[in-house]
């Protein structure tokens, strides 16, 4: 095991020059906020999200799936969660909310100044509401990316959300309805084009249910240096590995994390196939 963790190390920090294409830009999303890129016709991606605070002995991991739909305008993606929630030392890990994206671009797209792709989604209630792994109830949830590009190597984006969780659970089965919100800007450095420095803040307050019909206010605030790369290869593949350090302020105070992300963009195979047989007729 310790020699397979090793190589896939290694395939992720070193591309033989052979297969290495530099001239493609990364335009992934943040590690804490969403980007306003939809994806390209004929272009999928997967995101892996994994952070892990020893301050509150919480850990969360989520894969992404990203497609557009006929083009760049429509998107759908799923999230799948697994989650530990430290305030439940006895639960162990396990599946969290399941989330159903559509995302449209509004405004602009990865090769413009500006650009906006507000999101829907379905928040499936397929956590245990008993051990913090969910809302315990179907919601809603929105969030409105921005994306300004302030300079040739500098790029900032915001984010303004809310959630609604109409028959929200605690662990002992009381309901009660859910309203949240989030803010957050990120600012991108590209540093060149296949290594970004970045700095995320993220606020988020959000309820809880403590009683039938009561709720609780809960509220985090993060600041999060980070640096991601990329290894570009000439079947249009690009890898983007990447490691930020989130720490708390004001509200979050003390508490402090790592998380890594590691995402794959790739041409849809059945495109190229498509190609290949028109070609031979």
């Amino acid at each position: 095991m310790y020699r397979f963790c090793i190589a896939i190390l290694a395939g992720l920090f070193f591309v033989p020059p052979a297969l290495a294409q530099d001239a493609k830009n990364i335009q992934d999303n943040s590690f804490l906020l969403e980007e306003s890129y939809n994806q390209e016709a004929g272009v999928v991606q997967e995101i892996n999200f994994f952070t892990w605070s020893p301050t509150t002995h919480n850990w969360l991991y989520t894969f992404t799936n990203e497609w557009p739909v006929t083009g760049l305008k429509h998107q759908f993606s799923y999230t799948i969660v697994g989650a530990h929630n430290g305030g439940f030392s006895h639960s162990g890990g396990g599946i969290g909310d399941v989330a159903l994206n559509y995302r449209y671009q509004l405004s602009g797209s990865g090769e413009t100044r500006f650009a906006c792709s507000p999101r829907l989604s379905v928040l499936l209630p397929t956590g245990d509401s008993q051990h913090g792994r969910g809302f315990g109830g179907t919601g809603l949830q929105t969030n409105i990316p921005v994306s300004v590009t302030l300079h040739p190597k500098l790029v900032t984006h915001i984010n303004a959300g809310a959630t609604w969780v109409p028959h929200g659970k605690d662990e002992f089965g009381n309901k009660a309805g859910l309203t949240g919100y989030n803010l957050g800007q990120s600012f991108i450095w590209l540093a060149s084009t296949r290594f970004n420095v970045m700095f995320e803040a993220l606020y988020n307050d959000i309820e809880s249910v403590v009683a039938p019909g009561k709720t609780i206010r809960n509220k985090d605030l993060l600041l999060s240096p980070g640096v991601r790369w990329s290894h570009n290869f000439e079947n249009g593949l690009q890898i983007v590995p990447g490691v930020a350090v989130p720490i708390g302020a004001g509200p979050s105070a003390g508490q402090h994390g790592l998380i890594f992300y590691l995402s794959f963009e790739q041409p849809l195979k059945i495109l190229n196939w498509q190609k290949r047989d028109k070609s031979k007729n």
